[in-house]
């Protein structure tokens, strides 16, 4: 069963989706603030978004809808081809200890 959000029909629906890769950084959590609120008042009414700019940080930032920038296809694809790439040459590390590991074991 897929995990599911409602969101009221009259707070209208957010730009960024959670996990969604930004120029400021990965969206991990997004609020609102509905209009009549106190906080509505002192910040304005919509989405905020909560960020990690860098995964290798305990930063977070939290900007409103006009203050993020999506990626273009051609960056979300480098990003994700040089995670792949990051993941692929860690693989090969765990694969070459488990190689030296086994022949250990058949050794002794």
């Amino acid at each position: 069963m897929q995990p599911t959000i409602a969101i009221p029909q009259h707070w209208g629906y957010p730009r960024f989706a959670l996990d969604q890769r930004t120029q400021q950084g990965l969206i991990l959590g997004l609020y609102h603030y509905p209009s009549g609120t106190e906080l509505a008042e002192q910040f304005d009414t919509g989405w905020r978004y909560v960020l990690m700019p860098n995964k290798n940080s305990d930063e977070i930032s939290y900007l409103q809808e006009n203050q993020i920038q999506p990626l273009s296809p051609e960056e979300l694809f480098s990003q994700i081809r040089a995670e792949i790439d990051f993941y692929q040459q860690q693989i090969n590390i765990l694969n070459r200890q488990l190689t030296v590991l086994t022949r250990g074991t058949n050794n002794g």
